[in-house]
């Protein structure tokens, strides 16, 4: 039933998508096809180790010339798609804690805004490097993470005071680079709470639900939008999220960690040699 609606809900933002028209940015069936799959293979991988797919979505869109703002709206939108459809699955599953996903969304939230709002005066050249160093950071994260284990007691001021300050500033990065804070949900829910990953990367994207919101909010107030690209990241990322979620049990968690590696070092590489390309031009 539920992967049903998901597929009648993603028909439905492709059919809007076909009626609006085409666009300078996506101006032919091709390249709309192009923007689905992307999303549906970005968020499918994602959502198996609890990320929002903007970590593949945003360095592909600017490497193709969008601007960052416009680049992180779009993505923060494929990225709701993908936390809704697989917080649906991940919730038949029981594989979620509710308080802990809504407390970590809530507070992300203030630094969602900021991070949107930061967005709007980021250099393409600056902007490349720091997402860069961030998907380099999460990769290597990802690797190493089951060899992590030390961390303070819940209740203590140390464990309140890192749990809020590192929200926070897992939602400036989730709007400012369009990724969701994923990269920083996860291992704040395995590193502090010692929940086991088969539980933080549920619980992390529902609280990227929360984040997702209040980033294209804060984008669409400042009229960073595009709306047909967004429709299309939108229904791929309903796709991947559900097919991530259904297959996440079924993938060894060895060979996910080193695929996230990969992934995300070919992608700051990416970034890197586009940034040095403009610089060159």
């Amino acid at each position: 039933m539920i992967q049903w609606i998901i597929i009648s809900v993603a028909m439905g933002l492709l059919v809007l998508a076909t009626i609006l028209g085409g666009s300078t940015l996506v101006p032919d069936v091709q390249t709309a096809i192009f923007f689905v799959l992307l999303a549906v293979a970005a968020c499918a991988l994602a959502s198996i180790v609890g990320l929002g797919g903007g970590l593949v979505i945003v360095p592909v869109l600017i490497f193709l010339g969008l601007s960052p703002p416009i680049a992180a709206f779009s993505s923060l939108a494929a990225t709701m798609s993908n936390a809704t459809a697989s917080s649906m699955v991940y919730a038949k599953q029981r594989r979620i804690e509710y308080k802990e996903a809504v407390k970590l969304g809530l507070m992300a939230i203030p630094g969602s805004v900021l991070g949107a709002a930061l967005s709007k005066d980021a250099g393409v050249d600056l902007y490349s490097v720091l997402l860069a160093g961030i998907l380099i950071s999460a990769g290597v994260y990802v690797y190493i993470r089951p060899r992590l284990r030390n961390r303070p007691h819940p209740g203590t001021f140390i464990f309140l005071s890192i749990s809020v300050g590192v929200s926070f500033f897992a939602g400036v990065v989730s709007s400012y680079f369009g990724i969701g804070g994923g990269v920083i949900f996860v291992p704040l829910l395995v590193i502090l709470s010692g929940m086991s990953v088969m539980r933080a990367a549920p619980t992390s994207i529902m609280a990227l639900l929360l984040t997702s919101v209040a980033g294209i909010v804060t984008h669409g107030v400042l009229g960073d939008t595009a709306a047909i690209l967004a429709l299309l990241l939108s229904a791929g990322g309903l796709l991947g999220g559900m097919a991530g979620a259904k297959l996440s049990r079924e993938v060894g968690e060895r060979y996910t960690r080193i695929l996230v590696l990969v992934t995300m070092i070919a992608a700051a590489i990416t970034l890197i040699w586009n940034s040095s390309a403009l610089d060159i031009t």
